[in-house]
């Protein structure tokens, strides 16, 4: 009952702050949502691959041996209904091949939820549809959830010292690296895309090589750094305490000068995740010489995905994608 309570607060505190975007962004529509007991599974296409060997003992998300769960949140996004999995103790990348030609790229998807949970439709296996057009392998990762961020009495939020979902990401990008050959992509062509919470664990990785879990085997041998980051709508990072115009970082937040090349979306609107969230981030990785760029839009709100509105940046941010992806040598023009 805690751990469902702790779920639903979670997501709730997320409708809420969606159905804030301003007009002329379309109105998002409020549903009930309802909770299912079982295993998220893949879409057709797709092969979920445990991250860990079965016997590897993991730490639990906060609601312990609670069973997973899936479920749809609310409010509706582009008018149709999405679905998240959460409780989860045994975390999964999914697989999917690239249609047509494989040009040996991959890219990594992390949803986001806001650590309750993983978006994995929105911001999970439709990300993959998209990715695998291009010619690319896709592995969207379902890692630990929930974590709760804490926040003492009068206190910021804080970063919890062991990130689950970090561990998830790190472990994942190890594998896509040890295994590249039978998987038919190229190791130092590996890139990620995280939205929200998930874009937070992007820039996480990006920045760091070091692991707080033992190491398992070979895969843990391999680099856990991206070859491209892509940051849509991030969290998490913006020390907002400082003041409405301040640009500094949280102190959890590291920059590392061999952080890869980092590509931003964000819009001017979004009333979850301040667009100063990006600005800032862009800004302290430009200092250490890692090259950025954004794509800014006036509107869009938080929590698009894919899903095409009347909102240029829901229809306009893949072919930016595309077009820095080919920019950057990692697919062909």
């Amino acid at each position: 009952m805690l751990a469902s309570a702790l779920v639903a607060l979670g997501l709730a505190g997320a409708a809420v702050a969606q159905s804030g975007s301003l007009a002329p962004s379309p109105a998002r529509i409020a549903v009930p949502k309802v909770e299912r007991a079982g295993v998220w599974q893949p879409t057709p296409g797709g092969t979920q691959v445990p991250l860990w060997p079965a016997g590897v003992a993991l730490a639990k998300p906060d609601s312990g041996d609670h069973p997973e769960a899936t479920g749809n949140g609310s409010p509706l996004v582009g008018g149709r209904m999405w679905h998240w999995a959460s409780y989860v103790t045994r975390p999964t990348m999914t697989l999917y091949r690239p249609k047509g030609r494989n040009t040996g790229a991959a890219m990594m998807v992390l949803p986001g939820g806001g650590f309750y949970a993983v978006a994995t439709d929105l911001e999970g296996t439709e990300i993959c549809d998209w990715v695998v057009r291009q010619g690319m392998t896709c592995a969207m990762v379902k890692y630990r959830t929930p974590q709760v961020w804490e926040r003492a009495a009068g206190q910021p939020q804080q970063r919890p010292k062991v990130l689950l979902g970090l561990e998830d990401a790190q472990r994942a990008m190890g594998l896509l690296r040890q295994r590249a050959a039978t998987y038919g992509i190229d190791p130092h062509r590996i890139g990620v895309i995280g939205f929200s919470a998930g874009a937070y664990l992007v820039a996480d990785m990006s920045n760091t090589v070091e692991r707080s879990y033992p190491l398992t085997d070979a895969a843990d041998r391999q680099s856990p750094r991206p070859d491209f980051a892509i940051l849509a709508y991030g969290a998490r990072m913006l020390d907002a305490g400082k003041g409405r115009n301040s640009l500094d970082l949280k102190p959890w937040v590291r920059i590392s000068p061999t952080a890869p090349p980092t590509l931003i979306l964000h819009a001017m609107k979004d009333p979850t995740d301040n667009v100063r969230q990006g600005m800032a981030y862009a800004l302290a990785l430009t200092d250490a010489g890692v090259p950025v760029d954004m794509r800014l839009y006036a509107r869009g709100g938080h929590a698009f995905g894919l899903r095409p509105t009347a909102d240029p940046i829901t229809r306009e941010w893949p072919g930016q994608v595309r077009q820095w992806l080919e920019d950057l040598g990692v697919l062909p023009r």
